[in-house]
């Protein structure tokens, strides 16, 4: 029997209200996970990133503890903080479901990655804007949001585009922890005796349709700034 005719006998088998219905909510906390965590995550990093600027923090030790952690965060692999997360939460006694401890470290994950796509952002803004705010007696922090972040911000959108849709891909390594999400789905309905074809495909395109869903809101995105870009280039031009 070849793969195609195997997919086909299993697929009325398969496809059924109860299959998709326990698939269904597996997609939902992949998404909630995903959207959550990532949400969480580039929150931490906006201010790790703004603490790592001289203008905003002074204190230099302040800054490399900032730069440690990050790097340290970047550095690991996401299943062994995921389990860092996980048995630290159970050491320290705090009886958390498994949808927090996978927040968690979604969030851990994408503030390292967050903060240094914003720092990046931060640093093609030229060191003058920075300087010449500072002349007209602006505050950092004014500085930061009125004049640094709307220029940073076309620097930071596409790669943190890429990132999420990365974090949406790695959300299926929680299933590591028995959390219900597609892969940990998948595995169940394998095991109830399904083929791997049809259980792995089928979340293939689910994982699929997420992912393009969240690449195609920050494709918009990144049009939306350029093409705003463009219309103050226009208004600040000759008349």
């Amino acid at each position: 029997m070849t793969a195609i005719q195997q997919f086909l006998a299993e697929a009325p088998r398969f496809y059924t209200y109860w299959n998709m219905l326990f698939l269904g909510q597996a997609a939902l906390n992949t998404i909630l996970v995903s959207l959550i965590g990532c949400l969480l995550g580039y929150v931490v990093g906006f201010v790790v990133a703004t603490l790592r600027l001289a203008a905003i923090m002074p204190v230099a030790p302040v800054r490399g503890l900032l730069i440690t952690l990050v790097e340290a965060v970047r550095r690991i692999p996401f299943l062994v903080l995921l389990m860092c997360v996980f048995f630290g939460f159970q050491l320290s006694g705090a009886n958390q479901s498994l949808f927090v401890i996978a927040v968690t470290a979604v969030a851990m994950r994408m503030s390292a990655l967050a903060a240094e796509n914003i720092r990046a952002g931060y640093e093609a803004v030229h060191q003058r804007q920075w300087e010449a705010a500072a002349a007209l007696n602006i505050p950092p922090i004014q500085a930061l949001f009125r004049i640094i972040l709307p220029q940073a911000w076309r620097i930071i959108l596409p790669p943190s585009t890429i990132h999420t849709v990365s974090m949406i891909k790695e959300t299926s390594l929680v299933s590591q922890i028995g959390f219900l999400e597609l892969t940990f789905a998948a595995r169940a309905l394998n095991q109830r005796g399904f083929s791997a074809l049809i259980c792995f495909g089928t979340i293939l395109v689910a994982y699929f349709v997420i992912s393009w869903s969240f690449a195609a809101v920050g494709r918009r995105l990144e049009r939306k700034l350029v093409h705003e870009a463009r219309g103050v280039r226009r208004e600040a031009g000759p008349r």
